[in-house]
């Protein structure tokens, strides 16, 4: 089922697994900022070395993350098109040079500095993305829950967190049985049939769904408030682990690549312009 859901929490037996809630939480921000800050290709093929370098210890399969894989792509192609369409000569704007490459139509040149700009735009995404999907997949939903409520964001925003992540998963699994159930009964919703039909027939998958949802959270409410949820203004987590030693050594490693960016990028400068 791994491979049929998104946004889900993989277990592992990885050195990533391991690390406490609030390493990772602290370790995806300070990665999170290190790329953020920065246009130089130097560091950010550093940074997705390290990141891929971390999602290979963590031991999720590329499979198991295919749909986020795809549907990052198609965003990039998607944001880099409009780029652009919008404004074909913010590369050269930023690199201060220009280097037409060919002549495309109307106002649009293809300029290596443009094409050089997208391709850092689309180096920061792939940095973030993997460390990104193991934040979520290699956490689990209530040791986040415990993350946050330990840098002082409430517990009740915690656990809806928490709630919401569980939830996500189940509700995949509602519509595949759904939909499985449907075209038993004869509903078609393949690509052979027109696009409307199929729009139509999503109606008898989603209401269901829908329906289904309502009731869970429904459940889940009553079972919270029998429990005497929010009644006090802490709470205690089963989940919370104590620092071990590679907790320390990941939020170093952290806290070293975001000061080696702002390092590079005070003394560099925030672009690297290969055409100069």
């Amino acid at each position: 089922m791994a491979a049929n859901t998104v946004l889900n929490y993989i277990p592992r037996k990885s050195v990533v697994h391991d690390l406490t809630g609030t390493t990772k939480l602290a370790f995806f921000l300070l990665f999170t900022f290190a790329s953020m800050i920065t246009y130089n290709t130097w560091v950010l093929l550093g940074l997705m070395a390290v990141s891929l370098a971390v999602f290979r210890l963590s031991h999720i399969k590329l499979r198991e993350v295919r749909f986020m894989l795809v549907f990052m792509l198609v965003f990039l192609a998607l944001n880099d098109l409009f780029i652009f369409l919008f404004d074909p000569n913010q590369g050269t704007a930023l690199y201060g040079t220009r280097t037409v490459l060919c002549h495309l139509l109307w106002r649009y040149d293809l300029t290596a500095e443009q094409l050089f700009y997208m391709f850092n735009i689309s180096l920061k995404y792939f940095v973030a993305l993997p460390v990104a999907i193991l934040f979520i997949s290699a956490t689990n939903p209530s040791e986040f829950a415990a993350s946050l409520n330990s840098i002082g964001i409430s517990y009740k925003v915690g656990y809806s967190v928490a709630i919401a992540l569980r939830y996500i998963p189940d509700i995949q699994r509602d519509y595949h049985s759904i939909s499985q159930a449907q075209q038993a009964r004869g509903v078609e919703l393949g690509r052979s049939e027109p696009f409307f039909k199929r729009l139509k027939n999503s109606v008898s998958i989603l209401l269901p769904l829908i329906l289904t949802s309502l009731n869970r959270i429904d459940t889940i409410s009553n079972a919270m408030e029998l429990r005497g949820f929010g009644k006090h203004d802490k709470r205690t987590w089963y989940t919370r682990r104590p620092f071990a030693r590679r907790d320390f050594i990941a939020l170093a490693v952290g806290v070293v690549l975001l000061l080696i960016s702002l390092t590079v990028t005070i003394r560099f400068g925030r672009f690297y312009n290969p055409f100069v």
